[in-house]
């Protein structure tokens, strides 16, 4: 074996330094999107001022608005990560604003009232909380 390892331990790490690099490669490009990323129609930011705003905090804890704790509904803490909406619905953008907007029509005598938020308003809310992961 000469000094540049050509010999059959050379070509066996330049292998494995190939593989390495195949497999960061598509690590890399195959990282799953969070929420966050998939959420197109709605500012967070809005969404969360909104929920302030319009009284959400009236019923649910909610990370990233400050307000006095409430407890009438569910804290809305890792939405995100949750697979249903009122036990009923997929969680995504637009059932959760059909949710937002439309309480009574999902699920007939929820506590959870219609506020009259606009879809747009809803659709802000919506990204905020579909990026609470």
């Amino acid at each position: 074996m000469d000094a540049v390892g050509t010999g059959r331990g050379g070509a066996r790490g330049r292998a494995l330094a190939g593989w390495l690099l195949v497999l960061v490669l598509v690590v890399g490009c195959t990282a799953p999107m969070t929420r966050s990323q998939q959420v197109g129609a709605g500012e967070p930011e809005i969404g969360r001022r909104l929920l302030a705003e319009r009284g959400c905090v009236g019923c649910h804890v909610v990370p990233g608005v400050d307000a006095t704790p409430a407890y009438v509904g569910p804290p809305l803490d890792h939405w995100g990560q949750r697979s249903y909406i009122a036990g009923a619905l997929t969680n995504n953008e637009e059932n959760l604003v059909r949710w937002i907007t439309s309480p009574q029509e999902v699920e007939p005598g929820t506590a959870m009232p219609d506020v009259g938020l606009s879809e747009q308003d809803a659709t802000n809310i919506a990204a905020y909380l579909l990026s609470l992961d």
